[in-house]
């Protein structure tokens, strides 16, 4: 509950880049419980600090906030990212500033874990190609009952490699197993605490065995461009490599030459460097590069709970007792 003090206090709420996380399908009115609420669908660099320049409370999904841009915002007192990820905030600078900075944690990992293996089976199974194809009369044109004229891969049996264990790895692990997947692990957990049928091993050992690689560890000094050239070498050939994490966990260039030369049979990505992608990206020309356009965490589902947990950490707040932080 809210003292009194807090019952009288209303705030000056700025969302910056509202679109995405709710392009008109949900609803930011519980938010006016706290105070004046202004939501912006787009804010580019330039107008960041003339449209945050009254905020106490600042939500902002993928904008920018850098030292710079705090520097000009004495009033703001508070930053609720609208995802979990939050390299776009310079957190050192809020904290010098007093400034709160809390993430969403966990809220997408039914919906990401989903569009796994959705990119998994669009490769293993080629549904849209041949959706197409039917479209087309080849079925209708074909004299046998039945037609295909790909590989079609049968995924119980095969080995599904995962880059971190954290929600979502763990999440597609299980659902891997399920599938009759054998499921390895290349994770900072112990082997004995890992939940039953995942192996760990090392990275070299995990691209070895791998027929599916998927990546879902956070984007660090340490993971940019976690493959590339050389560890492209050391996977199998013919192998699958999916990436619902962060973009610049690959070298694009080096993915593409491996699908150009058949090292790789595949990439399936959801993330990419740079979002929107350049017009000329090597993998937007490779056929075997199944790119989706950063829509694993925006199903509508997903975007609810999003939504409903950026409106229980500003309450949070709010109330005195802040969760969520990430720059304590």
């Amino acid at each position: 509950m809210m003292d009194s003090k807090q019952q009288q206090r209303r705030y000056n709420i700025v969302i910056l880049d509202g679109h995405c996380a709710n392009p008109g399908d949900l609803s930011w009115e519980e938010l006016k419980e706290f105070g004046q609420l202004k939501v912006y669908d787009r804010t580019s660099q330039e107008q960041v600090v003339e449209r945050s320049i009254d905020a106490d409370i600042l939500l902002v999904n993928k904008t920018k906030i850098t030292a710079n841009e705090l520097q000009q915002l004495p009033q703001l007192k508070y930053i609720g990212v609208l995802a979990t990820g939050f390299n776009h905030i310079d957190i050192e600078a809020a904290h010098k500033q007093n400034v709160v900075v809390s993430n969403i944690p966990s809220y997408s990992t039914y919906s990401v874990a989903q569009m796994v293996f959705a990119s998994i089976f669009a490769i293993s199974n080629r549904v849209e190609h041949y959706a197409q194809q039917t479209r087309e009369g080849k079925w209708t044109q074909n004299p046998d009952f039945c037609y295909w004229d790909t590989p079609l891969i049968e995924v119980a049996g095969k080995t599904l490699g995962i880059v971190g264990l954290g929600h979502i790895g763990t999440k597609v692990a299980h659902i891997a197993r399920e599938f009759g997947m054998e499921v390895y692990a290349f994770t900072s957990k112990n082997a004995v605490d890992l939940p039953e049928g995942i192996q760990k091993t090392t990275l070299d050992g995990l691209l070895s065995v791998s027929d599916i690689l998927t990546l879902h560890c956070p984007l660090t000094p340490e993971t940019r461009e976690l493959i590339n050239a050389e560890s492209l070498k050391k996977m199998k050939k013919g192998a699958i490599l999916i990436n619902t994490g962060r973009g610049p966990l690959v070298n694009e260039a080096d993915v593409a030459a491996a699908l150009q030369s058949g090292k790789l049979a595949a990439y399936g990505a959801d993330v990419m460097c740079q979002e929107p992608p350049a017009a000329d990206n090597p993998l937007l020309q490779q056929p075997n590069a199944f790119i989706t356009p950063h829509i694993a965490w925006a199903t509508q589902e997903a975007r609810k709970r999003l939504v409903n947990i950026a409106i229980n950490n500003v309450r949070a707040f709010v109330q005195g007792e802040p969760i969520n932080v990430v720059n304590k």
